[in-house]
């Protein structure tokens, strides 16, 4: 991962380490992450939905069953699991990953999830540039 442009083609290519470094690139500001943002293709009409509710809503089930059904037609899916911040190391507490343990081993799926970090409304300031990094990533369709 040397430029943006050796970034970007591996996220073309669907090289989930290289996604995974550059949402953490994004998430933390750190170089090549402005590069990288301003050299994606914004065009793709990838569909993204954000699901949203108490806890103990079935946030979490939902996700799961509309996963499933997207991954048993062969789609590639793309989480962005927003989850409260530790108050120990200010990272996600990993709730949502737990609670869909059974889609970690789909190769057609990517969860990342994401600490709150004290935003209003729950959700990271970061999380449309993170979203915009997946939509690049060519998913059939990104959960939020």
């Amino acid at each position: 991962m040397n430029t943006h442009l050796s970034i970007l083609n591996e996220l073309k290519a669907g090289n989930y380490k290289v996604l995974a470094r550059t949402l953490t690139l994004v998430e933390n500001d750190i170089a090549p992450a402005d590069s990288v943002l301003k050299a994606l293709d914004s065009k793709k009409n990838t569909p993204v939905i954000g699901i949203t509710g108490p806890p103990g809503a079935g946030k979490s089930t939902l996700v799961n069953a509309i996963t499933s059904y997207f991954t048993s037609k062969a789609k590639k899916i793309a989480i962005l699991a927003i989850d409260p911040t530790s108050p120990f190391n200010f990272g996600s507490l990993l709730g949502d990953r737990i609670r869909m343990a059974g889609q970690f081993n789909n190769p057609n799926v990517f969860i990342r999830s994401l600490a709150t970090r004290g935003a209003l409304g729950g959700i990271s300031a970061k999380t449309i540039e993170m979203v915009d990094v997946l939509k690049a990533a060519d998913f059939d369709l990104i959960l939020v």
